[in-house]
């Protein structure tokens, strides 16, 4: 059935097909986007011919850069040796080497590893597999899984549970029961005279509040990405630890975005010493080079399945794909010999000073975030952090903000959940270069979204 946008583009062309039978994802159907066709290291390419620097890694997972045939061929060359066998009783070799290279690069005894396609399911899976472990071990009434407000941990029925963000959650209700959320760690907003650890301690009051013995885990992002960035003060994740432990909670941190170098290192809480129990990954375990998630889990978790004899009655068809185990195996070899981990650590500090010198405009309240991975927020008065009236947001951001990103050949995210903010991951080998060239970009940008705002 046509549509209005599908009439607006000549007949048979992409943007025309696209209008007729292409529903995108979080994209309003009548949305007029981009159709990207090639991508080379920091860039991609529209179908006009228009170059655009990557800012985002597409959507914080093209970690190695586009374009990396070794990766692509490494995949291919798997699809005609065995293209696809499940993990359902079989294993094949791709799948072993790589649990075995996952396992040998996570932090403490997480020597477990079960894959899946994408981290809504690596979520899922850490969800039921918490209270799985629990029943095994006579606790069954350990249900609960305390998340933070504002947080994205997913999208499927499972993983929106944890998700703290309302707007996704309340079209979709009612979720799976049990999920609950404590505050996150927004220092931008806190009080100056609260205690940092203050966000720790109110997972501890949650707990509580609602029993310990209800409650089968926490799960945490190491820098939370929905709100933009929120990176936790110093000591935080030792104490969540504590009050874990001492309350036998089981402590995940979800790592679909910070792991595999995107904080500097190969799992994102390593910069912040501390082994969870479980730990979900996806987007740059591959580099999104083909789609695959994994549940990291630690001998502990896996002890009452072995004792019991006991399997995890949970899977996907697609879980471990031989090819796209094969594409992730290449893209950790890319990773490992040209150091990207440290390459994130070297450039950290020069990308860092780009993003505070943008201090200068009105527009720009904070800046946070660590790694290759930031935020910028935008508020409607710096010197007094005053915000954006809500009517008016919508506008700064899908009207004006990301459409000059966009003009100027910059994607970047342009995101209000939470207060409006402008978000930043470049794929890890962006280097000085393109620093130079978002902060040109952004200036300009932000200048013409302060004068629209203003008028």
């Amino acid at each position: 059935m046509a549509t209005t946008l599908a009439h607006a583009h000549p007949a048979g062309s992409l943007n025309e097909r696209a209008a007729r039978h292409l529903w995108m994802h979080f994209t309003k159907l009548e949305a007029d986007v981009p159709i990207l066709v090639r991508g080379d290291g920091c860039y991609v390419w529209d179908d006009a011919g228009k170059r655009y620097l990557d800012g985002l890694a597409a959507l914080f997972c093209v970690n190695a850069g586009h374009g990396r045939a070794e990766i692509a061929d490494a995949g291919a060359e798997q699809g005609r040796r065995l293209a696809f066998y499940q993990a359902w009783g079989y294993a094949h070799p791709p799948a072993i080497e790589l649990a075995e290279r996952v396992a040998a690069l996570a932090p403490g005894d997480l020597n477990r590893v079960f894959f899946t396609s994408g981290g809504s399911e690596a979520v899922d899976s850490a969800l039921k597999l918490a209270r799985n472990f629990y029943r095994l071990r006579g606790e069954g009434s350990r249900t609960k899984i305390i998340a933070r407000e504002t947080a994205y941990h997913g999208t499927s029925m499972g993983a929106l549970t944890a998700t703290g963000i309302t707007a996704l959650r309340a079209q979709f209700e009612p979720l799976v029961p049990g999920g609950r959320h404590a505050p996150n760690t927004n220092a931008y907003r806190a009080p100056a005279d609260r205690d940092p650890l203050w966000a720790a301690e109110a997972i501890e009051e949650t707990i509580l509040f609602e029993g310990p013995e209800t409650v089968a885990a926490v799960i945490l992002e190491p820098l939370q990405n929905a709100g933009g960035c929120f990176a936790p003060p110093e000591g935080y994740w030792q104490r969540v630890r504590e009050i874990c432990d001492r309350h036998g909670v089981l402590l995940i941190a979800d790592e679909v975005i910070c792991s595999w170098g995107r904080l500097g290192h190969w799992f994102g809480i390593e910069r912040y010493g501390t082994v969870p129990d479980m730990i979900t990954t996806a987007k740059g375990l591959t580099s999104a080079y083909a789609p695959m998630g994994a549940l990291i889990v630690s001998d502990r978790i896996a002890a009452p399945f072995i004792e019991s004899d006991q399997m995890f009655a949970h899977g996907f068809t697609f879980g471990a794909h031989p090819v796209a185990a094969a594409v992730a195996l290449a893209n950790l070899d890319v990773m490992q010999r040209e150091d990207l981990c440290g390459r994130v650590r070297e450039h950290e500090p020069a990308f860092r000073a780009m993003l505070e010198s943008l201090r200068d405009l009105p527009i720009v309240g904070d800046v946070r975030g660590a790694g290759y991975f930031w935020a910028l927020e935008l508020v409607r008065d710096q010197d007094r952090a005053e915000r954006f009236p809500k009517e008016q947001i919508d506008h700064l951001l899908r009207g004006v903000v990301g459409p000059e990103m966009r003009r100027r050949g910059l994607l970047a995210r342009a995101d209000d959940r939470g207060d409006p903010v402008v978000q930043l991951c470049p794929p890890l080998i962006a280097g000085p270069p393109q620093f130079d060239e978002i902060e040109a970009v952004l200036r300009q940008v932000l200048k013409v979204a302060w004068e629209a705002m203003r008028g």
